[in-house]
């Protein structure tokens, strides 16, 4: 069933929300991430849904056609390359195809898979209106833009603590995928400390994921302050 949104007429883009009328799908499982572009969308005018996985995406795609599909390529059940690779070959096209991850060595492989262009997490509000804007024809451009503000949106402390939640279940199980959305969710959290600790974790060896998992359960503690993203990883004693 749609949304009932998608039984209003498109509206026209502004100087105030240059990318009104536009729908977007986000396939991303961090909902700290699907927060962040939540927010954007709002600001900018576009219309968004979200799916968590590849394969509610698919479900979703059955019956929507978005302007703009936003593929996180680290999913749950499988690769985001896949969904792009799939939607560059599907007839008609969407309009627009592009990449997300918080590892910028992957852009060459969303391009090389069929996407449009990749974006870096975390996403601020001016690259993702202009990354969306330079692909848009004429006829969808807003007749001027305003200049932004200069504060971006803060991450969502609900969705960040249910990430944080969710991969530390996941490091019980599927540790490699746990540590790659931890790299996603600590950058978007701009915490830096979190973020070495996770990609440390990545290379698999016992140490780096005992590290990873006391830095989780210390974010998680009920008593614990928001750090700063200078903040170092809590280490294990010997």
């Amino acid at each position: 069933m749609g949304h009932l949104d998608d039984l209003l007429p498109p509206r026209a883009p502004t100087a105030d929300q240059p990318l009104a009328g536009l729908t977007l799908l986000l396939v991303e499982d961090s909902r700290l991430a699907s927060e962040g572009v939540r927010l954007l969308c709002r600001r900018s005018g576009a219309r968004l849904r979200r799916a968590d996985s590849l394969a509610t995406a698919e479900r979703h795609l059955r019956g929507y056609r978005p302007d703009v599909a936003l593929v996180d390529l680290h999913l749950p059940d499988g690769s985001g390359l896949d969904l792009i690779a799939g939607l560059a070959r599907a007839t008609p096209r969407l309009d627009m195809i592009l990449g997300l991850s918080g590892d910028d060595a992957l852009a060459p492989a969303a391009h090389a898979a069929g996407a449009d262009g990749f974006l870096p997490k975390p996403l601020g509000l001016a690259a993702f209106q202009a990354a969306l804007l330079a692909r848009l024809p004429a006829s969808r451009q807003p007749p001027a833009r305003r200049p932004l503000p200069q504060a971006e949106p803060r991450p969502d402390a609900t969705a960040l603590r249910e990430d944080l939640a969710q991969a530390a279940r996941l490091l019980d199980g599927d540790s490699a995928y746990a540590a790659r959305f931890l790299q996603g969710v600590a950058r978007a959290a701009g915490d830096r400390a979190l973020a070495r600790a996770a990609e440390a974790a990545t290379r698999g060896t016992p140490p780096a994921l005992a590290l990873l998992r006391e830095a989780v359960a210390t974010r998680l503690a009920p008593a614990a302050r928001p750090w700063d993203g200078d903040s170092p990883a809590p280490r294990s004693t010997p």
